[in-house]
């Protein structure tokens, strides 16, 4: 990519990248009156390329695929009642898990989102799912959500994971700030958000439906410029 540099001063303080949904924006900061220096945009119509992620030394997420591993997690999610419905298939067959993998392929084609498996790395295990979801990029903001089956909980898998998801996409796609959404009742899912850096913000009463009813959510958030000063944190409702 040969892009233009600004004239007249050859001090550069930085270089940086903004992903917009559909065209990146690379500018140079430079110390004079006019710090910012668009140098060029590149529209972006190609697929996203959904990354492998190092979480541990033993967990991995990388994109899905159509294999028998991802398919067999697909099923245990179906049996398992605190993977909410409107993620996996509520009742599992080969094609109802075909097609919802192939649902999380045309995310990426679609650049509305980064899908991934949760891998336990010494035998390829998948364990879970972990997704990065764009729909608000333009307003700087992205959510998460993640899930990981029964077989596999109580070790920690799902806070590395989303670690990993959250600390990559502040830090190499750069955006501003990361969201995610957790029912009252969740506290696993609670205590996960918090070991992964994000805080509290507060209760969204019928925020979202879930099956056949709508439910209260609090909402998550972590962010590139870093945590809340205590003074400024607004959840009146707070998880015990």
């Amino acid at each position: 990519m040969n892009l233009p540099m600004p004239a007249g001063d050859d001090r550069i303080a930085g270089v940086g990248v903004w992903l917009r949904s559909s065209e990146m924006e690379v500018v140079v900061v430079t110390p004079g009156r006019y710090p910012v220096h668009i140098v060029g945009r590149l529209t972006m119509d190609d697929a996203l390329q959904v990354p492998h992620l190092r979480a541990t030394a033993d967990l991995e997420l990388r994109p899905w695929s159509l294999s028998a591993a991802d398919l067999e997690l697909v099923r245990e999610a179906s049996a398992d009642d605190l993977i909410p419905i409107t993620t996996v298939p509520a009742t599992f067959s080969r094609e109802a898990a075909t097609r919802f993998v192939e649902r999380q392929l045309q995310r990426a084609t679609d650049r509305t989102g980064y899908p991934m498996v949760i891998v336990r790395r010494r035998d390829n295990t998948p364990l879970g799912s972990i997704d990065l979801w764009l729909k608000d990029i333009d307003e700087g903001r992205a959510s998460l959500g993640y899930w990981v089956v029964r077989s596999a909980r109580g070790h920690g898998v799902a806070a590395h994971a989303l670690a990993a998801m959250a600390t990559w996409a502040l830090e190499e796609l750069h955006i501003p700030r990361l969201q995610l959404y957790v029912e009252p009742w969740n506290r696993a899912s609670i205590r996960t958000a918090e070991r992964a850096g994000f805080e509290c913000e507060g209760l969204l009463r019928s925020w979202q439906k879930v099956g056949d009813r709508r439910r209260d959510m609090f909402m998550y958030a972590r962010l590139a410029t870093g945590t809340l000063a205590e003074a400024d944190r607004v959840c009146a409702v707070r998880p015990q």
